[in-house]
C-alpha cells in the first residue's frame, strides 16, 4: 500500500564525527574558524528547504525519487544518539510484529524529543498498522504540525480517509501531497482514481 511505503522510512544510519582539541595558544585561531565554519554550513532547515524547492520543480521521477530520499534522510536525524536508537529498536520490533514492543520505544522517543518528526511518523504508521486510525491521524496531525510538507504522513492520511469512506477528504490530502512531490506517479495515480470516483458519485 502506497501509505505505508510512504509513511515508512529505512532504518537511521549514524555517523559520529571526531572533534579535536586545538592547543591553547591557538585557541582563538581555531574559535574564529569554528565560527566562520558555522556561519556557511547550511543548518537542517536550510537544506530541507532547498530540497523541497528543488523536489517542487523537478520533472523527472527518477531524479525526484532521490530528492525525496534525500529529504527523508534529513527526517530521520534526531540529533540524539538515545533517541536514534530507540527509533531503530521500534523499527526492528515493527519488521518482528512486535507491535507493543515498537509502540513503547516510540512513546519514549516521542517523550525524550516532542519535536523529533519522525518518531510521531513512525507511531502514525504503528497505529495504522494495528488498525488505531483516530491514534494514527492524531499522530499524523502532529506530524504535519512540526512539518507541513510531510508527504509520508499526507499519504497516511489519504489512506486512512479513503478507509474510512472520507473520498473528498482524501482526495485533498493527495493534492496537497502532489502540490509537494508533483512527479509521484502511485500519487497522480490515486489521485486520479479518487477524482474519478467522486465525479461519478456527483453525475
Amino acid at each position: 500500500m502506497i501509505a505505508m511505503r510512504f509513511f515508512m522510512l529505512s532504518a537511521l544510519c549514524l555517523a559520529f564525527p571526531l572533534v579535536a582539541v586545538a592547543p591553547a595558544a591557538a585557541h582563538a585561531q581555531q574559535a574564529d574558524k569554528a565560527s566562520l565554519d558555522t556561519s556557511a554550513t547550511p543548518t537542517q532547515a536550510q537544506r530541507l528547504d532547498k530540497l523541497f524547492d528543488t523536489l517542487k520543480r523537478e520533472g523527472n521521477p527518477g531524479v525526484a525519487k532521490g530528492i525525496a530520499d534525500q529529504i527523508r534522510r534529513e527526517w530521520q536525524d534526531s540529533g540524539s544518539a538515545t533517541v536514534n536508537l530507540l527509533i531503530q529498536w521500534a523499527d526492528k520490533a515493527m519488521t518482528e510484529d512486535k507491535n507493543v514492543a515498537a509502540l513503547d520505544y516510540l512513546d519514549e522517543a516521542i517523550r525524550l524529543k516532542p519535536d523529533y518528526v519522525e518518531a510521531w511518523n513512525r507511531r502514525a504508521t504503528l497505529h495504522f498498522k494495528m488498525g488505531n486510525y483516530r491514534k494514527s491521524m492524531s499522530d499524523i496531525n502532529r506530524v504535519l504540525a512540526i512539518e507541513p510538507r510531510h508527504f509520508g504522513a499526507l499519504a497516511g492520511m489519504a489512506a486512512i480517509m479513503s478507509q474510512t469512506g472520507r473520498d473528498e477528504m482524501a482526495l485533498k490530502a493527495w493534492e496537497k501531497f502532489l502540490d509537494i512531490y508533483p512527479t509521484e506517479r502511485q500519487a497522480q495515480k490515486e489521485l486520479g482514481e479518487l477524482a474519478e470516483k467522486l465525479t461519478g458519485q456527483r453525475t
